[in-house]
């Protein structure tokens, strides 16, 4: 049987051949932004005080966003000083959370590299990865160096979300973001596979009669057909790819781990 924290699964719990839709979430950010409180508090209900900044991991829980299981994967990611080896988890994340200090304006600044380069990266694929720009530690407030204002503008920018959390106060806004960022994916998901319509011109009757536009301030005179006709045509939509179960990782929430093991270094209180 296998076991989290100690705490081994009950038989009531989802088998582990059955498959759930999956989401990856990548955290970004500069040192010190607070991914790893953010990823735990999430994880856990509960604030670490004292972590490995270098360590890097991915952890995974069964969650109910909007009374639909999801399998959620979390990668906590530790770049040094900004995006660096990018490509780890560009290709595998399905959303981004992007994360800055609020009481540190050199980690707002460094948010925008890495907009940048996910931007970068959404032109060069075919598909849409939704982005969220989180402002932590807003129980900083007292020592807040980037406004609000600062943090939608920066937003609105670059077509992302925004919000403003504190990972050491707030569980249920934290919960809030990242059930948020399987919305969007699911959102974007659907729009995906939406059916797509193309026109097709077919000829015209030989009896149509064409009508001349008058010619006003220098512009060409233009003809066209008054009984062209548009047939819509619809496209059948994507088939969805097959689902696989993966081996869930050593975080899961705390209704599943009254007991704690150490993760990443971490000091649990």
């Amino acid at each position: 049987m296998s076991s989290m924290f100690g705490k081994p699964r009950g038989s009531s719990e989802r088998p582990p051949q059955s498959p759930l839709p999956e989401c990856n979430v990548a955290i970004l950010g500069c040192r010190g932004a607070g991914k790893s409180a953010l990823t735990v508090k999430f994880l856990t209900k509960r604030f670490i005080s004292e972590y490995d900044p270098n360590l890097e991991d991915t952890y995974s829980s069964e969650e109910l966003v909007d009374q639909q299981p999801v399998l959620l994967k979390v990668m906590d990611t530790a770049d040094q000083d900004g995006p660096g080896n990018c490509e780890r988890y560009l290709r595998w994340a399905s959303a981004f959370l992007v994360v800055y200090s609020i009481d540190n304006r050199r980690s707002f600044e460094g948010c925008q590299r890495y907009l940048e380069v996910l931007a970068l990266h959404a032109r060069g694929c075919q598909r849409r990865c939704p982005v969220l720009l989180l402002g932590n530690k807003l129980d900083m407030e007292q020592y807040r160096q980037v406004l609000s204002a600062e943090g939608m503008s920066l937003a609105s920018r670059f077509g992302c979300l925004f919000h403003e959390v504190s990972a050491c106060q707030d569980f249920a806004r934290v919960q809030h973001v990242f059930h948020e960022a399987v919305r969007e994916v699911r959102r974007q998901a659907d729009l995906a596979l939406r059916p797509l319509f193309i026109s097709e011109e077919r000829p015209c009757p030989p009896v149509a009669t064409p009508v001349a536009l008058p010619t006003h301030h220098s512009l060409a005179t233009c003809t066209f057909n008054t009984l062209a006709t548009v047939n819509c045509k619809e496209i059948p939509s994507v088939a969805q790819a097959k689902l696989v179960t993966v081996k869930s990782s050593r975080a899961q929430s705390k209704r599943k781990a009254p007991t704690l093991t150490l993760l990443k270094g971490f000091k649990i209180f």
